[in-house]
């Protein structure tokens, strides 16, 4: 399997099997304190327990942004983020923390590809990046990342079993949040367009029209159509052959499924049209793809263990 970065958007996340791994968590109070400017490869998720305190992100070129954060709401920062933490003056705060990265799941815990494939919210928080995101968290997230936190302090491991779950639980959780904000803020051209590319990835392995699409999100298909190729730059049809391309990638680089019948499980009847899509989206035929595969794999069993 590929190196990952500490970041929870790449796509390897969403093909692979890999689980998270803790670098850092913690349970503390902060009082009259300011943070140097600072960066990690981990994904890290601060949570406010009581008091308030000011989380200070830069965003490269961009400039950065100042979140104060208040009793009861988390900010989730990405890997490679520069940031710091800010108590003012005589406040204080009280936080839990984790950092993590991922590594290969060699053990019976679900993957975080397999969750995102059951549950859309999770699959839509890993296809859309951000640098920061602060949520408001109804005492659904406390509960699950105190339980963490405590289960890493008291076993000093990341590879029992009770440390995925409950990690899964707060991903999962994390992303129905996320899910709800964006419903709250988006206009109802917007919610259409991520309704239906859900449809699309729900749906992407059998035969799909547009006015099914259509149907599926409740508006006109030439409305539909207009507005999905204004907000992704792409035809439904364009944006539905990529997927499948993507989809066909992965069984072929994964899976001893034979050539021939990938197609089907990507939603494609004809072989002979799947084989002209594959060569115009990946540039090359699905046989070529598999053989440049099993050539790197092949090449790469000579150089030695892992470090």
């Amino acid at each position: 399997m590929p190196e990952l970065t500490g970041s929870l958007f790449q796509q390897e996340l969403l093909n692979g099997e890999y689980i998270p791994h803790f670098f850092a968590y913690y349970y503390k109070q902060w009082s009259n304190y300011t943070m140097a400017y600072h960066q990690h490869n981990s994904t890290e998720i601060m949570y406010l327990i009581s008091g308030s305190c000011i989380v200070d992100v830069q965003k490269g070129t961009a400039g950065g942004e100042c979140f104060r954060l208040k009793r009861g709401e988390l900010i989730m920062i990405d890997a490679g983020v520069p940031h710091r933490l800010i108590v003012e003056g005589e406040a204080s705060c009280r936080m839990l923390n984790v950092e993590f990265g991922f590594t290969e799941n060699r053990g019976v815990a679900p993957s975080i590809g397999k969750l995102a494939g059951e549950e859309e919210a999770l699959a839509e928080l890993l296809r859309t990046p951000f640098s920061s995101l602060v949520l408001p968290d109804p005492e659904e997230i406390f509960h699950v990342l105190k339980a963490l936190v405590l289960e890493l302090d008291q076993h000093g491991t990341d590879k029992g079993i009770m440390v995925q779950l409950l990690f899964s639980e707060l991903l999962l959780r994390i992303s129905r949040l996320r899910r709800g904000q964006l419903e709250a803020s988006q206009q109802p051209s917007q919610l259409y367009v991520r309704r239906a590319i859900e449809f699309l990835y729900q749906n992407y392995d059998r035969s799909i029209q547009v006015k099914e699409i259509a149907a599926a999100v409740s508006v006109h298909p030439g409305y539909l159509h207009r507005i999905f190729r204004a907000q992704t730059g792409r035809t439904l049809t364009d944006y539905l052959n990529v997927l499948r391309m993507d989809k066909a990638k992965m069984l072929l680089g994964q899976s001893e499924i034979p050539v021939a019948e990938i197609a089907d499980y990507v939603g494609v009847s004809s072989r002979q049209y799947f084989h002209l899509l594959f060569k115009k989206y990946a540039g090359c035929t699905p046989v070529e793809y598999r053989n440049s595969i099993e050539r790197y794999s092949w090449a790469g069993e000579g150089l030695g263990p892992e470090i």
